[in-house]
């Protein structure tokens, strides 16, 4: 530098107040909208099977079909199973609840309770099918059109709880890992907002093929 040079100085600019503080979350997360564009299909799918249901319906000229008049009849093993599903529903959201306030302990408890119920729920379905099929006269699948549109719809809501109880298996094995916050947890929000939709169609089912027949 050359005697007298005059030393330019870069002009003061005022800090950044948000620099360095991370990124900072200000819509939905994307594993979250993920679900909810799954259950979105899903709703579509069921929505086809209930078309298929209720246009079989019309176009019969009795329904049910004659011989199976009460075969599918709100009993208490269906009545159970479906209070089962609900208070899941609620367990669910229980948890959901505690690990917003940051409560782990609460929020695997309450995942454990769901994991039963849900599983006791499937194994409540499974039951009331082997009556069915022992009925006299047996009623399954291949029991003309309404055995298979009964089992098809039923049997896909079966599967749907069992991918949910998978579900809520994974998240409670985080879970006691310790692997959720009270601002990380969208595994657990994924998880519950699926179960909530396969509670809603059970209810949807329980009312059209117990109730409306």
């Amino acid at each position: 530098m050359t005697a007298g040079a005059e030393v330019v100085r870069a002009p003061h600019t005022q800090a950044d107040p948000h620099a360095g503080a991370g990124h900072t979350d200000t819509g939905i997360n994307t594993a979250l909208l993920g679900m909810l564009l799954f259950i979105g299909s899903e709703v579509m799918f069921f929505a086809g099977l209930f078309a298929a249901y209720f246009n079989a319906r019309a176009a019969a000229p009795l329904w049910p079909p004659e011989g199976f008049e009460h075969v599918i009849e709100p009993n208490l093993l269906v009545i159970s199973a479906t209070t089962i599903l609900v208070l899941s529903s609620l367990t669910m959201q229980w948890g959901i609840w505690r690990i917003r306030k940051g409560d782990r302990a609460g929020m695997n408890r309450a995942l454990i309770v769901t994991l039963v119920l849900g599983v006791l729920f499937l194994g409540m379905q499974a039951y009331d099918y082997w009556e069915l099929l022992h009925h006299d006269p047996p009623f399954g699948i291949n029991t003309g059109i309404y055995g298979t549109l009964f089992y098809t719809l039923t049997g896909f809501h079966g599967a749907h709880v069992f991918g949910g109880v998978v579900g809520i298996s994974v998240v409670l094995l985080r879970g006691l890992a310790g692997q959720f916050s009270a601002r990380h947890h969208v595994a657990v929000e994924a998880v519950s907002a699926y179960w909530h939709f396969v509670d809603v169609v059970w209810i949807a089912l329980f009312a059209t093929l117990y109730f409306l027949k």
